[in-house]
């Protein structure tokens, strides 16, 4: 059952990247029509409207190229995957303001860029050789009190890059940690020495009741039914929490949260602005 189950998943990967790469086609189709109509018609006015929808066109396909290559923060980018980005958004530039009929050629080698990089995420999360190959491994920088030079070196990190590391993480002694892993992705992971970290509940001997995530039910004025239904309550005890704290219209609020304990915070719309320089 599960062999079949994990055969439905991928052919259902596979039929969402067909399905992708078919809205591409068809969109780069209606482009070229567009194109074409516009050259006959536009005469002088050409070149402007070229660099506009190529602009547009180079959008679309770097939102496409972004869904099928899968969304990540930038401190979740392997150092490949970072200047593959860099070079797909080049491309997309030279793309814009490609003025000659070759505008195809970019767009080739931005799906060829693409793909190439989903295929790899895809044999990464398949094989842990690959993996290792690609994204590289972590390397211990500290552990126990010794260095480890050789990880520094191969890492082309240096000792003063570290020792700022530590000291954004809130080490300035390199005694209160017990070990430091460079990552893949280039961070610094650090583990404290047990008597450094910072005291838990279980340290002490408590149970805490444990908590759940918030659940925003008003969010720029608009009611969010469905949220409001997921913390048990409907809109007659929303408005009845609502007028306790002096509010009778949900367009006045800008944000209100529920919490598991069924606690309604709420923050209402302000018109004026903050001038107090706390910061400066």
């Amino acid at each position: 059952l599960n062999l079949h189950i994990l055969i439905s998943c991928e052919f259902s990967l596979l039929f969402l990247i067909i399905l992708q790469l078919a809205i591409f086609c068809n969109f780069i189709l209606i482009c070229i029509i567009i194109y074409n109509f516009a050259k006959i018609y536009l005469g002088e006015f050409m070149s402007i409207f070229k660099i506009i929808a190529l602009s547009f066109g180079s959008l679309v396909i770097l939102f496409l190229l972004t869904k099928l290559m899968g969304n990540r923060e930038m401190s979740q980018l392997t150092m490949f995957d970072y200047i593959v980005s860099i070079t797909i958004g080049s491309i997309a530039a030279e793309m814009s303001t490609s003025l000659e009929n070759n505008f195809m050629e970019p767009v080739v080698a931005m799906l060829v860029y693409g793909f190439v990089t989903f295929l790899i995420s895809y044999l990464t999360c398949k094989s842990l050789n690959i993996r290792r190959f690609f994204t590289g491994k972590a390397k211990i920088l500290l552990d126990n009190g010794k260095l480890y030079i050789k990880n520094f070196k191969s890492s082309k990190l240096d000792l003063n890059e570290f020792l700022m590391e530590c000291r954004i993480n809130g080490y300035f002694n390199l005694s209160d940690i017990q070990t430091a892993i460079l990552e893949p992705n280039g961070r610094i992971s650090f583990l404290p020495k047990s008597v450094k970290r910072p005291a838990t509940p279980e340290d002490l001997n408590l149970i805490p009741n444990q908590e759940n995530v918030t659940i925003n039910v008003i969010l720029d004025g608009i009611l969010l039914k469905e949220n409001l239904e997921k913390t048990g309550n409907n809109i007659n005890w929303l408005e009845k929490n609502l007028k306790k704290q002096g509010i009778a219209d949900i367009k006045n609020v800008f944000l209100a949260t529920c919490d598991n304990q069924n606690n309604l915070s709420v923050y209402i719309k302000l018109d004026k602005q903050n001038k107090h320089g706390f910061f400066e």
